[in-house]
């Protein structure tokens, strides 16, 4: 570093600002390397492009001497520059104050070599910015998955693979919209601070309001500020947006994540199947040409995204998978015996529910690879979900899992108020009687809202960062964030 920086110090004594405010630049890499590609199809293998100006980071230097390549890095790729001194004159001598790291821009016209390398043919050199710290080396420096995700800058600047993951997710959030807007909904935006953190089963974290001197939580969910917006009169309604929950770190896990949710008046939640499958298919195709996926695992087979997807009961796969009907232990103290019976770890102090998602979490998900629907949940698990007919016990809600990765969350909703209302004051008792501080919550402006009439509602939650894990093939919830959260050093 203090070599850099006295480098910095002498390009100043020779009138050089070594952080110049302003660089001309034309082209990319890319469009350059296009230039190039045109030209040739008219004037032949030794064709040259007009002038160019290209601005980049130095990510590799060769040659010395009188001539020297240099490998440019931008925002769309690579390209090569050769720098001789007998065209650059005293400029050439800028180079023995360049070190790789450092931002150059260089202009003139672009050229292939003898190797078949199209690359720029400096007529002019100018220093855009001094990197006073190297950066680390490409197969050394950056291989703990720890220290990519803590310095994510560097993660991008020498790993190709971080860039196509990052450009990947913003495709996917991209297609997402467009695919939504295509069929009628509308984009909303609700708050993340709020008074009563409901809408989900998950602990919140807590702040505090210093002017209204009140007791505020970052949202676990959009859900019932975009069922407001139904009862307002908008029928098609989605938010792509952050969620909050304090919770665990791990590869699947991060408290800080993003969603979407949508509500469509007069649907159910087997219409939101359908729009599922088809948009997680449709997104897969526009981002990446393909409704296969590959594996997270090395050899593994790709995954097939294309509907229709299985639709597997619940209460059935539970039995294939473990043994366990759920009809037939109602209670915490059947149900613990069952899991214990069949060496599943009971919590002490848990609730039914709470029992019921560590069997399907431990006996189920692991078991699906490829997209599947689980449907119709018990409804203690669901408070928000409306009753399926002729089922006792049941609501009309589904999980969307592939790779044992829970993908989405859905339910025809509940638009009884006089039901939501007891459904909400149950999840209070239950966290009193257990408490179970991640029992959804009781929200009176919510329930104010539907007792002035919400219609027939589907509604879907799903999580963007496990999409991009499924459609790049990534193992960690890490590798798809490009900030995650992280324990302390």
């Amino acid at each position: 570093m203090q070599n850099r920086i006295e480098k910095a110090g002498r390009l100043r004594a020779r009138g050089i600002d070594p952080y110049p405010a302003r660089v001309r630049r034309t082209h990319s890499s890319v469009e350059a390397k296009r230039l190039l590609h045109d030209a040739e199809q008219r004037g032949g293998p030794e064709a040259r492009t007009e002038p160019v100006a290209l601005a980049g980071r130095v990510m590799a230097r060769r040659g010395m001497g009188k001539a020297a390549f240099i490998d440019l890095m931008d925002g769309a790729g690579r390209i090569q520059a050769h720098l001789r001194s007998d065209i650059l004159g005293d400029a050439y001598e800028l180079l023995e104050d360049v070190d790789i790291g450092d931002f150059i821009a260089v202009e003139g016209p672009v050229f292939r070599t003898r190797r078949g390398e199209p690359s720029v043919e400096a007529k002019s050199l100018q220093l855009v910015t001094k990197a006073i710290r190297p950066l680390p080396d490409k197969w050394a420096g950056l291989q703990d998955i720890e220290k990519r995700s803590r310095q994510r800058y560097l993660d991008l600047i020498v790993r190709e693979r971080s860039v196509e993951v990052a450009r990947l997710r913003a495709g996917i959030v991209a297609s997402m919209r467009r695919f939504l807007q295509a069929r009628g909904f509308m984009e909303a935006e609700t708050p993340i601070l709020v008074s009563i953190a409901a809408g989900g089963m998950a602990r919140p974290f807590v702040t505090n309001h210093n002017a209204l001197d009140r007791t505020l939580y970052l949202r676990i969910a959009t859900e019932l500020h975009l069922k407001k917006l139904v009862v307002g009169g908008i029928e098609k309604v989605f938010e792509i947006g952050r969620i909050f929950r304090n919770e665990g770190i791990d590869a699947d896990h991060n408290p800080e994540f993003t969603t979407l949710e949508s509500y469509e008046a007069y649907a159910d939640y087997g219409d939101v199947m359908r729009m599922v499958e088809e948009m997680v298919a449709h997104i897969a195709t526009e981002v990446t040409g393909s409704t296969l996926v590959p594996a997270p695992e090395e050899g593994g087979s790709p995954i097939e995204l294309a509907p229709p997807w299985p639709r597997l009961d619940l209460r059935q796969t539970i039995i294939d998978r473990c043994g366990i009907d759920f009809l037939e232990c109602p209670d915490v103290a059947s149900l613990s015996l069952a899991m214990r019976a069949r060496k599943i770890h009971v919590e002490p102090g848990a609730s039914w529910a709470r029992l019921l998602d560590k069997v399907i979490s431990s006996q189920v998900e692991p078991g699906i690879r490829s997209p599947a629907f689980l449907v119709d949940y018990p409804l203690a698990m669901s408070p928000l979900a409306k009753r399926k007919p002729g089922a006792e016990g049941v609501v009309e809600r589904f999980e969307a899992f592939a790779l044992g990765r829970e993908l989405a969350n859905a339910f025809t909703e509940l638009n009884d108020p006089v039901e939501q209302r007891a459904r909400f004051e149950e999840q209070e008792r239950q966290r009193k009687l257990y408490g179970d501080e991640e029992a959804d919550r009781l929200d009176e402006d919510f329930l104010v809202a539907v007792e002035h009439g919400m219609p027939p509602t589907g509604g879907l939650g799903m999580g963007i960062d496990r999409l991009a894990m499924l459609i790049a093939g990534e193992r960690s919830i890490r590798e798809v964030m490009l900030f995650p959260q992280l324990r302390s050093q």
